[in-house]
């Protein structure tokens, strides 16, 4: 009996040890994050429940991510003990785990065919947060919602492999970006060539292939011999990794090295007479591939401010612990600012991100020539993927600054999350990629009228801050007569600004209508706080800042 209770203790400070170097560790991430919760009962109609997630983000997942990092970087394993180019990445064993509890046991991927909810697939992406894991699942996801929209029925048998309902777990990918192009997309040179059996794929300039050497099967952007040239003429494959005859069906020429989202193996892939398998009809291969691009950019979004909010736990729990000139930093008001700016940037950037998810949830089954509404879902998400992208390198930059010198420490994992952060504003686009195509969805596709449309109807139901409500309307519509009077060149110029005041303005509306439709007296503050900070420039509405900035009060 002696023995057992020895052994016991023994794994509980094993099991502990990494709370010593983390004060968000062993927290209930979903329980402590009542912003979160709110905003997902206001654009569900309903309370939702991720505690179990919520258990395994802050323990497990969190630990494990931080050692992966530090010491478990995916090897590329390019030939067998038998002579044979096998071309597989190895993962640390606990990444493995863990990805697979996600997708198997949490059931991650399965919210959006199975229950139809993308609100809770993103909300567990948020949660996760280490940008390396939720882009295998999200890379898999966008996997499996390629071939569930447009693939014929023999290659959506695979769905259940990728959203965690077979026994078997596969893993996919999204291979459009090449070397010579970057987020140009119609500078692809890859080529596709239909030998009267099966098309095959030739090529060797995708240079950042996420999963590769880990995915199962992957999405592939290729242009059929003799189609145009530019974005229109590229069409989506799926290709798996082996061929037909069981062999390794493309090469990876090498892994890169990165300052961060170390625990997705990328890589460059080469494509020799590559067995592959057109998705949907050729000619429309590229509203696929942006119909993709769109799922990921609502990852990237969620992803980025899991991110803020690791960070800002992080910067949280420490000011209630070290103290400096007689005083804990919670007590100082420079830190009590830093803390708010955190925090209000946080929650309306989530109002925000969960608006676009929201038109999304609307429109997604849409197929091309897209509806009004899908249009719409886009421009939001370009405004919330840029926003997002900026605030996550901002605000994990302020909790290294809390903690000091300490939080420029490797040993610590505030370095990590501020490291992990600067990779949202490159990934699926970069913010000028954003802004470009928000302008484009503006001018050619009209998605600015459903934004007007949408945001009077809110402001008319708003009672408590509806002047603000109303100059943020008037801001929107002023912002989009200001497009309207600049050439094309000065349009580009400002486009980043636009992006940014739109932005800030929805926010604004949506803050406000939340906390009027919950009855929530906090949001109607902190509504106001966000107005004043981004449109005045000072806060004027100062109250209770301990209530706004202590998640676990709320």
């Amino acid at each position: 009996m002696e023995l057992n209770v020895l052994i016991q203790n023994i794994l509980e400070i094993m099991d502990d040890a990494y709370s010593y170097l983390s004060n968000a560790y062993g927290k209930n991430h979903f329980e402590i994050d009542k912003p979160l919760q709110i905003i997902l009962e206001y654009f569900t109609n309903k309370k939702q429940n991720f505690n179990e997630l919520g258990n395994f983000v802050g323990k497990e997942l969190y630990e494990v991510s931080d050692y992966v990092d530090k010491k478990g970087n995916p090897r590329h394993i390019m030939w067998s003990i038998n002579d044979e180019r096998v071309d597989s990445v190895w993962l640390d064993p606990s990444e493995r785990w863990a990805i697979k509890k996600l997708i198997k046991d949490y059931g991650v991927n399965k919210y959006p065919y199975r229950e139809k909810n993308w609100h809770k697939h993103y909300a567990a992406i948020y949660l996760i947060s280490d940008p390396g894991i939720a882009c295998i699942i999200t890379v898999t996801n966008q996997t499996a919602y390629a071939l569930y929209k447009y693939a014929d029925n023999e290659l959506k048998a695979y769905i259940p492999n990728l959203i965690g309902e077979s026994e078997k777990i596969m893993f996919g990918a999204t291979w459009f970006t090449e070397i010579q192009g970057g987020s140009d997309l119609g500078a692809n040179t890859t080529l596709a060539n239909f030998d009267g059996n099966k098309w095959l794929l030739k090529g060797d300039t995708k240079y950042f292939a996420s999963n590769a050497g880990l995915a199962d099967l992957a999405l592939v952007s290729a242009r059929p011999y003799n189609a145009m040239k530019g974005v229109k003429g590229l069409a989506l494959f799926l290709v798996p990794k082996n061929d037909s005859d069981g062999k390794r069906n493309y090469l990876i020429r090498r892994l890169k090295e990165k300052s961060a989202t170390i625990s997705v193996p990328t890589g460059e892939i080469e494509f020799n007479n590559s067995h592959a398998y057109l998705i949907g009809e050729a000619s429309k291969g590229i509203y696929y591939i942006m119909e993709d691009l769109m799922v990921s950019r609502l990852a990237n979004s969620v992803g980025a401010l899991g991110i803020a909010r690791k960070a800002y736990l992080e910067a949280y729990y420490y000011t209630q612990k070290r103290k400096s000139f007689g005083k804990l930093l919670i007590e100082h008001s420079l830190i009590q600012r830093d803390l708010l700016d955190m925090e209000i940037s946080i929650e309306g950037a989530l109002a925000l991100t969960f608006k676009a998810i929201e038109e999304f949830q609307k429109s997604w089954n849409d197929n091309p020539p897209y509806s009004t509404n899908y249009n719409y879902a886009r421009l939001l998400t370009h405004i919330s993927k840029n926003i997002t992208a900026d605030l996550a390198a901002n605000i994990t930059k302020i909790a290294m600054e809390i903690h000091g010198g300490k939080g420029f420490l490797e040993e610590f994992p505030i370095e990590r999350l501020h490291r992990e952060a600067l990779i949202t504003p490159i990934w699926e686009g970069t913010s000028n990629i954003q802004a470009l195509d928000m302008l484009e969805v503006i001018e050619k596709k009209g998605a600015h009228i459903a934004l007007f449309e949408d945001m009077d109807l809110l402001v008319n139901e708003i009672k408590e801050g509806k002047n603000e409500s109303e100059n943020a309307r008037a801001k929107i519509k002023e912002t989009l007569s200001f497009i309207a009077n600049l050439d094309n060149n000065l349009t580009q110029f400002y486009a980043k600004d636009i992006l940014n005041l739109l932005g800030h303005s929805i926010a604004v509306i949506i803050l406000f209508h939340l906390g009027n439709k919950l009855n929530l007296e906090r949001y109607i503050t902190l509504s106001k706080l966000y107005y004043e900070k981004f449109f005045l420039g000072r806060y004027k509405s100062l109250k209770k800042i301990n209530d706004l900035i202590n998640l676990e009060n709320l």
